[in-house]
């Protein structure tokens, strides 16, 4: 990636955020009417959470990878990292954009997959990076139970 620490935190920072970006400005045009429309279950948490939630988990994660980076240069978690984050971008697009919540599932499932994959690195690497990534996992979990809630009301 790059020699400097600092220049490669920036980089994976802005390379996160841009896919929360894409999934955001998705989610903005195409989520109503649609969204309010679906039937919800009981335990879904008001639309005001999910940025606070997603800001504070992108940097966890961001700052994740980075240490595992840092600590041992593995460039393999890095692509996985991103692979990761491209499936994570696209999640916004697949339930909101295209309204096809099966396939938003599935697509969770992936993430999960990724999350788990680099926490077993994460372990073996960088404890610390392990414990960043936990809440990410239990939101994610939470979110598969959502979404196939979703799914199964709908």
């Amino acid at each position: 990636m790059f020699n400097n620490k600092y220049l490669s935190l920036i980089t994976i920072v802005l390379i996160t955020f841009s896919a929360s970006a894409i999934g955001g400005v998705v989610t903005s045009i195409y989520k109503e009417p649609w969204y309010s429309q679906i039937i919800q279950p009981f335990f879904s948490p008001p639309s005001s959470v999910f940025g606070p939630v997603w800001t504070t988990l992108y940097i966890l994660m961001s700052i994740a990878i980075w240490l595992n980076w840092i600590s041992n240069k593995d460039k393999n978690s890095v692509k996985i990292y991103f692979v990761h984050i491209f499936f994570n971008g696209t999640w916004s697009i697949v339930f909101f954009g295209f309204h096809q919540i099966l396939l938003a599932l599935l697509n969770l499932l992936i993430i999960l997959f990724f999350i788990i994959w680099l926490m077993r690195i994460y372990y073996s690497n960088n404890k610390f990076s392990f414990l960043l990534m936990l809440p990410y996992l239990l939101w994610s979990s939470y979110a598969l139970i959502l979404n196939a809630s979703i799914l199964y009301l709908n």
